[in-house]
């Protein structure tokens, strides 16, 4: 396996990441910890998880897996909040979202079903309009700082909202976002218009497309489209 650079952490992972999206209830347990022992033994070292999925037991079944298979300590687990467990109290309007109130509650719930003392990548799951974005950062910070996470990163978030949190992250001192999870494939290309060239300024790493390194450098906004999805292509820019 080629490991190659994780963005700007130092970090190294496999250029392709395991998604666990079904792990639990859709594939058993005893298939889940087979797969992922094998993606173990093929090099890969990044496991994509959420807390949403599955309604926990997701998370549950990774750290299970992890326990098994002895490997913690080579692996890199990224796992999500945001959302709202299936079994969260209907009651609770705090039993979702990015505000620190849910971002901490979140964040030990993932652990213990995890069974880990810390989380490598913890990422918001969807972008949160409805709270302030130093909220959300100050409280990855803590979490940081704390020793729960390692770093923090956003899913299917736009490019102006990405590059206005890291600006608040560099303007408090506080751990920013080192990767981003897009949507990305031959049928949703959308992303190259504004969020990879955003990611390509920011030296972030995108988690669908880890091909190569990339050296921090600018875009320039007069290219095409197709000269940025060639240059996407020699480039390593997910995350988590």
């Amino acid at each position: 396996m080629n490991y190659v650079p994780f963005g700007r952490t130092g970090l190294k992972v496999s250029p392709l990441s395991l998604g666990c999206l079904n792990f639990g209830p859709t594939t058993g347990e005893p298939e889940s910890i087979a797969v992922i022992g094998r993606a173990v033994e093929l090099g890969i070292n990044v496991l994509d998880v959420a807390d949403v999925y599955g309604g926990g037991d997701n998370e549950r079944v990774v750290g299970r897996a992890l326990l098994e298979l002895g490997c913690r300590d080579r692996m890199i687990v990224a796992t999500k909040f945001t959302g709202r467990l299936a079994d969260a109290d209907p009651a609770d309007p705090n039993a979702e979202g990015a505000s620190r109130h849910h971002v901490m509650r979140a964040c030990e719930a993932s652990l213990r079903r995890l069974r880990l003392d810390h989380i490598d990548l913890y990422q918001l799951h969807s972008p949160r309009y409805d709270v302030a974005a130093d909220e959300t950062l100050r409280a990855l910070d803590d979490l940081v700082r704390a020793g729960k996470i390692r770093y923090a990163g956003s899913c299917n978030d736009s490019a102006w909202k990405l590059a206005a949190a890291i600006h608040t992250a560099e303007r408090s001192g506080g751990a920013r976002l080192v990767s981003e999870q897009p949507p990305y494939s031959l049928l949703d290309r959308a992303v190259e218009r504004e969020l990879l060239p955003a990611e390509l300024d920011h030296v972030l790493t995108d988690h669908a497309n880890r091909r190569r390194h990339a050296r921090e450098r600018r875009f320039d906004a007069g290219r095409r489209h197709d000269d940025l999805f060639e240059r996407r292509k020699t480039c390593r820019l997910r995350l988590c």
